[in-house]
């Protein structure tokens, strides 16, 4: 089990981000902050409002969102938008 208290408000606050994008698997999560899916649902759970957090659920649960590879488009093949500066280890990328 992850502490979740072992990241910063901005680390936090990134993880939730890429949580509540359609686009941005688990996966990707898991490779840059070391959170499994259960992790996840659990830090989403603690952080959001009751009524987000089940939208959110909702969301993850049907169709519309990708957030398993699984449930992905095959020719999607990266974590992130071709426009978006490389991410590596736990450095959240800048906008210029």
């Amino acid at each position: 089990m992850i502490n979740i208290n072992q990241f910063t408000d901005r680390e936090l606050d990134r993880i939730i981000e890429m949580a509540w994008e359609d686009r941005t698997p688990f996966e990707a999560l898991q490779f840059q902050f070391g959170l499994p899916e259960k992790e996840v649902i659990k830090l989403m759970r603690a952080y959001l409002k009751e009524s987000s957090f089940k939208r959110w659920r909702k969301r993850v649960n049907s169709g519309v969102s990708q957030k398993h590879l699984m449930k992905r488009n095959p020719e999607i093949t990266r974590f992130k938008c071709s426009r978006q500066r490389g991410i590596s280890g736990n450095k959240i990328s800048k906008r210029y």
